[in-house]
């Protein structure tokens, strides 16, 4: 017994406690020895941008795999080699948004002025107007594209989630909502200008029809964020409201949709970034104009991806300044969007549920 105690110490001294890993300056490394190789064979071997960085890519996740081999063994190298792709496809990804926020930064940025945001194309020939009209146009009809999808939606998931549930209505209700998902948005804008031929004639062109096609792309989207943030609401909330006596609509009201609101909002923002760049439906249902509309029921109505639309295939003469007029809308439409991202964040923080002691 004496002798097993002696050689415990010895036996637990030996076994390593932790297991060999690269440095945590490895990646950089080798990151750096391969945007070398990419360059070098850029300079020296007349390849190309694109055979470069693809070369350099391949020398990294070589190099790094077997580098992690080495030292961690195959499931180290394995971790290194899917970790090194994520990267990478990160990489692919962020590449085009950069370019394009960069174009659009460069080419928009110097059109912005008082007078871009202030003014209209009426009587505007070459050099000048501005973008007053569009966004006038824009605001309107994805308002009241919103007040027509949100209660709509709202109140499908509702009833999808607390009455209907696993009823065949519902059921194909859900199937509609998917396949209304998938349309594509030519579709809303026919679908609407048919409506209002029927009921106002051949030929009509008004800001409300431009929102009742935008409504037909929201709804599905409402529908389908509301009802996943319902089903996150925890079942014993409803279960202690109703055991003291709350009716079934009074729970939902004071209970369910407080409790989700936050995602709520969010998929509302989502479903109005998702319209609010629509050009083809409002195209054929709302048209377009030099002039401010204040009226969704009378008249075409202009709207900021229609005026880029046409800013950029039909810039005028000279056609610098119709172009450049184009970039400057484009810069206004993503930042609105920004915009409406940014608000439904901080709306999600202040209306989600306190949580606390």
């Amino acid at each position: 017994m004496t002798d097993l105690v002696e050689r415990a110490p010895a036996v637990e001294s030996s076994l390593p406690l932790v297991a060999p890993r690269l440095p945590r300056s490895a990646p950089a490394l080798v990151a750096v020895a391969s945007a070398a190789v990419g360059v070098l064979g850029l300079a020296v071997g007349g390849l190309g941008t694109v055979v470069a960085v693809l070369l350099a890519l391949v020398v990294h996740l070589v190099v790094l795999t077997v580098w992690g081999h080495v030292v961690e063994g195959r499931r180290g190298a394995v971790d290194r080699l899917m970790g090194s792709l994520v990267w990478v496809a990160f990489a692919v990804g962020v590449v085009p948004l950069a370019s394009l926020i960069w174009a659009v930064l460069s080419n928009g940025l110097p059109v912005l002025s008082a007078d871009f945001f202030t003014f209209s194309m009426r009587n505007v020939v070459g050099e000048g107007g501005g973008i007053y009209h569009a966004i006038i146009g824009s605001v309107m009809i994805t308002l009241a594209a919103t007040v027509i999808s949100v209660p709509i939606g709202l109140f499908t998931a509702v009833y999808l989630v607390e009455y209907g549930a696993g009823s065949r209505l519902a059921r194909w209700i859900t199937f509609l909502v998917d396949v209304m998902t998938g349309i594509p948005s030519i579709v809303a804008g026919l679908f609407a200008y048919a409506l209002f031929v029927l009921i106002f004639g051949p030929g009509v062109r008004m800001g409300i029809g431009g929102a009742v096609a935008l409504s037909v792309l929201m709804i599905p989207i409402v529908v389908r964020a509301t009802e996943e943030m319902l089903k996150l609401v925890p079942h014993e909330l409803r279960e202690a409201s109703y055991a003291l006596g709350v009716p079934k609509w009074r729970t939902i009201v004071k209970v369910v949709l407080p409790t989700s609101m936050s995602g709520i909002l969010t998929g509302v923002t989502l479903a109005i970034a998702r319209v609010i760049g629509e050009t083809a439906p409002l195209l054929v249902i709302a048209g377009k104009t030099d002039s401010v509309n204040w009226d969704l029921f009378s008249e075409r109505m202009m709207t900021l991806p229609v005026y880029i639309y046409y800013s950029y295939t039909q810039p005028g003469v000279p056609p610098e300044f119709g172009q450049e007029r184009a970039w400057g809308a484009a810069l206004v439409l993503i930042a609105i969007v920004m915009l409406l991202n940014l608000l439904a964040r901080l709306l999600g923080r202040l209306l989600a549920p306190k949580t606390g002691r």
